[in-house]
């Protein structure tokens, strides 16, 4: 099976005939199923506009919500195990088990929902997810007991998981290949502008309410701001690079045309030739036994990639967000001001995705993942030995945690970006979840209950061990992105992972 790339001009024109408005006709049918189409080309070589801001408004906020939710439960935990919360639970149980509750429901929705959303769509599946949040978010805040507690954490996650696999799939076949490194990296850093506001919301509400309503509150914030964006979301329209391989080519010749003329209506300029076409064979299904020989066989070693990069940055982060409020109360005796010290490691947190985003497009992804997976994990064990040391206050750590997290974040942040370009359009969504799920099991469940077994024994030492554990998992997923990495920076999805359907 081969791709044919005319070059621009008097070629492609013979293949693309061109409508009276100069835009290009980018579909011909050749024989029953089978289309050469100039789409993805076509969506590539857009400039950015506000037709983009809408896709990273309406999508990129998932982020913001994930963040919120993980930092208000870290928070509320000293607050939820107190007597009168309305919840017989302890604080170890709710960042401990109550996170891997979470993460384990994440790990279910990724996998369910990214096998959904390869087989009906991007924008069908980022709408339910949503609503599945919600749904966990609401049921949260009326938590009346332990178990019930423990449920509603798990839908949420699962609602969260799916969030990954849509989002992600659909951000990256909407977003020209020049730009989509560092907005993939942006969006996901964003994770930690809902992780401050949450960790800053909980300080007005723990204080002024009664300790059963405070934490109420806090989940019902959550709600209204999944809400927003889910009003915001109804207008990205479905990937056309999915709307093509299942059959669907003329709504993504529409789609694409719409965003071109929006495009083209804001900038005043004529807009460049599409470079290349691409021939596909239309499928309504594919297979998941054909996707996962795909992963497995195909590209065996950008799976072993994939999960080197989510382990080390799921430890690592779940660990810590769910863990820091009870490390501050442990060993620092504070209990009701953790959310000024999370602001602070948020902000770190989100900057750093934020300022070396871009260089991930220019310098190039294996040494700018390589570099901030590394740097961070030889930072963190640095922390640990001061840690163990003593010489550390609750300032200084957090001040230190917030460097080592500059790095991390962006290093992250990258992980998703990894796995969601590097392999074949039709196995992108679930490639997302399966990684996502895999690497989150093993590094985000077992994070948070290592983490609050070793904090929970008051030891200092033991706890540096928990950091310690994070660093060498950071360091060795670097040390495997410089060896195996792919240098996907300004190409195009087709051209990184032919798609399954390419003739």
């Amino acid at each position: 099976m081969t791709c044919r790339f005319p070059e621009p001009g008097a070629a492609a024109s013979l293949i693309f005939p061109h409508s009276a408005i100069g835009v290009p006709v980018t579909e011909q049918r050749t024989e029953q199923g089978v289309v050469d189409t100039k789409v993805p080309a076509r969506l590539d070589r857009l400039p950015w506009a506000r037709w983009h801001w809408m896709i990273v408004i309406g999508l990129g906020t998932v982020w913001i919500l994930d963040g919120l939710e993980v930092t208000i439960v870290g928070n509320l935990a000293p607050q939820l195990a107190k007597p009168g919360s309305g919840v017989d639970i302890t604080s170890g149980q709710v960042s401990g088990l109550g996170a891997a509750v979470y993460v384990t429901g994440a790990c279910l929705g990724a996998l369910f929902f990214g096998w959904l959303t390869d087989r009906f769509g991007r924008k069908r599946l980022f709408m339910i997810t949503l609503l599945v949040y919600l749904a966990g978010t609401a049921l949260t805040a009326l938590s009346w007991t332990a178990w019930w507690f423990f449920l509603c954490r798990f839908i949420t996650g699962f609602g969260i998981g799916g969030e990954y696999a849509a989002i992600n799939s659909a951000i990256d076949e909407l977003i020209p290949s020049r730009h989509r490194g560092r907005i993939d990296i942006v969006i996901n850093g964003s994770f930690w502008i809902g992780a401050a506001a949450g960790a800053l919301l909980t300080i007005p509400i723990l204080g002024e309410f009664a300790v059963d309503v405070g934490w109420r509150l806090a989940f019902a914030l959550g709600v209204v701001l999944g809400l927003v964006v889910l009003l915001v979301r109804r207008h990205v329209p479905e990937s056309p690079r999915w709307l093509i391989i299942h059959g669907r080519t003329d709504e993504a010749e529409r789609l694409v045309g719409e965003a071109e003329g929006t495009v083209r209506a804001e900038t005043g300029k004529r807009l460049p030739e599409p470079a290349g076409s691409i021939r596909i064979h239309q499928r309504r299904s594919i297979g998941f036994g054909t996707i996962a020989g795909t992963l497995v066989r195909r590209y065996p070693k950008r799976s072993i990639l994939g999960f080197a990069l989510f382990i080390g940055q799921a430890f690592l982060y779940n660990a810590i967000t769910f863990g820091y409020a009870d490390i501050l109360r442990t060993f620092f005796h504070i209990d009701t001001d953790t959310g000024y010290y999370y602001a602070v490691i948020a902000v770190g947190n989100f900057l750093g995705p934020l300022l070396l985003a871009p260089l991930f497009d220019s310098w190039g992804r294996k040494p700018m993942i390589a570099g901030t997976y590394v740097l961070s994990g030889v930072l963190l064990l640095l922390t640990a030995w001061l840690f163990n040391e003593g010489r550390l206050t609750a300032t200084t750590l957090t001040a230190c945690w917030c460097v080592v997290l500059f790095f991390a974040s962006a290093g992250a942040s990258s992980a998703y970006l990894t796995v969601s370009e590097v392999f074949p359009m039709e196995t992108r969504a679930l490639a997302i979840a399966f990684f996502y799920a895999i690497g989150t099991a093993a590094g985000g469940i077992s994070g948070p209950l290592i983490f609050a077994k070793l904090v929970g024994t008051g030891v200092p030492r033991d706890t540096a061990i928990a950091f310690a554990i994070g660093a060498v998992l950071m360091i060795a997923a670097g040390l495997v992105e410089a060896v195996i990495g792919v240098k996907a920076e300004r190409k195009g999805l087709e051209d990184i992972a032919r798609p399954l359907t390419a003739r």
